[in-house]
């Protein structure tokens, strides 16, 4: 399918740097025509631009859509993101079954979630995978497809397929920014879309997201705020968010 192709023809462009059309081209076995219209599509994503010949990745030096990398995010914030995790999973009951994101605010959930009996995750994020593994409490329902190195997850039709015919109690997201005018946002398209696929099959939608978070907002717009059923973070949000966490019956759960 043509957006398959699409997100592997980004994902093969950001790693490379700067690829020439006819590579392109050779690499997806289409034709030249066929490149310069995904090129054109993948464009308005906002990742890539045209060079003279072909196409180059946009890097952290020309714009701050870059995500920041897993390692560097998984240590930032490190003492604020496991009181989330713990005052999360807090919110889960034994035999829950709950959609884990792929941020590494949410994967300090799962340490908690041990304790508790018949828990089963469902997951896109390599990292909560990884997590989860060590726990034989824990059952595990893995979404495959196409694996993202800058935010440690998987992408793609065999990513959001399932998530059609599996029922959750609730979905534990995170973002990149929180703003009343832009919602929940994120910086890759990839994430982006698999965000929105699992708020539309959840009738609880969580966000875990430090006070680092909160003000900010990123390229892409994937969840309105005021349809949250949940926030928990780890300090108490400046007055226009308690106004409208207020307003929205929003339950706000704070040290």
């Amino acid at each position: 399918m043509r957006v398959d192709r699409l997100n592997e023809m980004e994902e093969y462009i950001l790693s490379e740097g700067t690829v020439p059309l006819e590579k392109l081209a050779a690499r997806f076995d289409v034709s030249t025509n066929t490149v310069r219209r995904d090129v054109n599509e993948l464009i308005k994503r906002g990742r890539i631009r045209k060079v003279y010949g072909g196409v180059s990745a946009i890097t952290e030096h020309d714009t701050n859509l870059t995500p920041v990398p897993l390692q560097v995010r998984a240590v930032e914030h490190s003492t604020a993101k496991n009181i989330i995790g713990r005052l999360a999973a807090g919110m889960v009951s034994d035999g829950d079954t709950i959609f884990l994101d792929s941020g590494t605010t949410v994967a300090c959930m799962v340490p908690y979630l041990a304790e508790k009996e018949d828990v089963t995750i469902v997951t896109h994020s390599l990292n909560v995978m990884y997590e989860a593994a060590k726990y034989p409490s824990l059952n595990i329902i893995a979404l495959g497809g196409y694996y993202n190195h800058a935010t440690s997850s998987y992408s793609g039709i065999s990513t959001l397929d399932p998530l059609s015919s599996i029922s959750t109690n609730a979905a534990f997201i995170a973002a990149t920014g929180v703003s009343l005018e832009k919602g929940l946002t994120h910086t890759t398209y990839f994430e982006a879309e698999t965000k929105k696929k699992v708020v539309q099959t959840s009738s609880r939608v969580i966000l875990c997201a430090d006070d680092s978070k909160f003000g900010r907002a990123s390229t892409l717009s994937f969840y309105q705020f005021e349809d949250l059923y949940a926030v928990v973070t780890n300090k108490m949000p400046d007055k226009k968010f308690l106004d409208a966490i207020s307003y929205n019956n929003i339950l706000l759960v704070c040290p």
